[in-house]
């Protein structure tokens, strides 16, 4: 009745009943459901619950602030990678700038003691391609310059990189230019100086790192006019700067095989001990005579000087590497000087005689036809060789491109033909191959 009542006159309607009238008889257990509620083996594990807690009692230990309140939201928990990262960086970088520092110092150290003899020798001496006044090494103006203090001109020292230095000098009679190269430790990277020191002692291919100095001067040897240009070479004739080939040298014996084996020039020379040499030192030389005219007295006293820096001073006109044209056996005539790199004083008289060394060239290298017998027989047997290889080579192709000439016109032939005819070809051809391994079979029997 009461429900009757409601339908009358309009009273409030129950969920329940609204729900239950509206949906289907049938799915009324379905539309009174409890909301689902996740079983209890689906359950959070402890660990991510403790996590997830401890997120929860952070974020709400940390107010949310205004965008610039970073004080308030951070703290040095935060940035322990950073306090391991920053300092090793810090380390490197100064690492660097040190090893860096070092090596500028040592290479001017070595120019404000070297500078002043090239200034004397030479006309210009750096890069900048200015003439300097050519006179005694205690009158240079850059000696002066120079006097007690390591500033050398960035003109004339230049910095390939952290750990290579060069320059350069022009100018001189008998020498077209001169090239420098200093050497020096890695300081600069500590970890690649011990890598290589290491794997040094179990690789002959890797060197030990070592300062070194390297210097490389080119001789005229009588073609000024084709080097010089014709306003440079206008200042008065000048003498015979030429000078016979041959290759000898002055080695430490511990750089002896190493330099045979890296060396294409100095694989051409015998080697013999000399009484008025070192005992660490040896000479290598195509001829005996060769050996008397260089090996003077002044060179003896600069190489005792030197000690055991010395490592090649070497006199030669064939190439470093082995020719393979015959253009490459054309002679070059050059001086190599190379020693462990030395700052002090009494390093430079080596340096000083190989910088005079081409004009005794000059003056005294021209010797008997029956001295240098030998030197030409060994430079006809490698350029014979040479052109052997070379003949090789040409007949080979000539043979490739008659070959090739052949197939083009088998392939012209087989294509005019019919098929009865290529098959007839191809038969004759067949046989011949056969007749032809045959008689190859039987001449090898």
């Amino acid at each position: 009745m009461a429900q009757y009542l409601q339908q009358v006159f309009g009273g409030p309607k129950s969920v329940v009943s609204s729900v239950t009238s509206d949906v289907d008889a049938d799915f009324a257990d379905y539309a009174t459901a409890a909301s689902p509620v996740p079983p209890s083996h689906a359950a959070v594990p402890a660990a991510a619950q403790t996590g997830l807690n401890a997120a929860n009692i952070a974020s709400a230990a940390r107010p949310y602030t205004k965008w610039y309140r970073v004080w308030e939201r951070v703290t040095l928990a935060d940035f322990w990678q950073e306090f391991f990262i920053l300092p090793i960086l810090l380390v490197v970088v100064l690492v660097n700038l040190w090893g860096s520092r070092a090596n500028r110092h040592k290479a001017k150290q070595w120019a404000a003691t070297h500078l002043p003899m090239l200034e004397s020798e030479f006309a210009s001496v750096g890069f900048s391609g200015r003439h300097t006044s050519v006179g005694d090494v205690e009158g240079s103006s850059l000696a002066k310059t120079l006097a007690g203090s390591t500033d050398v001109p960035a003109d004339m020292l230049k910095e390939r990189s952290k750990d290579v230095y060069t320059t350069y000098a022009t100018g001189r009679q008998n020498v077209a230019f001169l090239d420098v190269k200093i050497s020096l430790y890695p300081r600069y990277n500590p970890f690649k100086w011990f890598l290589e020191a290491g794997l040094s002692l179990f690789f002959d291919s890797v060197p030990m790192p070592k300062e070194r100095l390297e210097a490389t001067a080119y001789c005229f040897d009588g073609k000024e006019k084709s080097i010089i240009s014709q306003g440079q070479g206008a200042g008065g004739q000048s003498k015979d700067s030429s000078y016979d080939g041959f290759v000898w040298a002055v080695v430490h014996k511990d750089k002896m095989n190493q330099l045979r084996t890296d060396r294409y020039d100095v694989s051409l020379t015998t080697t013999k001990d000399h009484p008025k040499l070192p005992i660490w030192a040896t000479v290598m030389s195509e001829s005996a005579e060769v050996t008397e005219a260089l090996l003077t007295p002044d060179l003896i006293k600069a190489i005792t000087d030197a000690g055991e820096d010395l490592e090649s001073l070497i006199v030669s006109d064939q190439p470093i590497d082995a020719p393979k044209k015959l253009n490459d056996t054309i002679p070059k005539k050059r001086i190599s000087l190379a020693m462990r790199l030395n700052t002090t004083p009494a390093s430079t008289s080596l340096f000083a005689y190989f910088l005079r060394l081409p004009d005794h060239l000059v003056s005294t290298a021209h010797f008997r036809p029956e001295a240098l017998r030998k030197v030409r027989a060994t430079r006809e047997e490698e350029m014979r060789k040479i052109r052997k290889v070379d003949e090789d080579e040409k007949a080979e192709e000539r043979r490739t491109q008659g070959d090739k000439l052949k197939r083009e016109e088998r392939d012209r032939r087989l294509g005019k033909m019919n098929a009865d005819e290529q098959k007839k070809f191809l038969e004759k051809e067949k046989d011949k191959d056969q007749r032809r391994n045959m008689k190859k079979r039987s001449a090898k029997a």
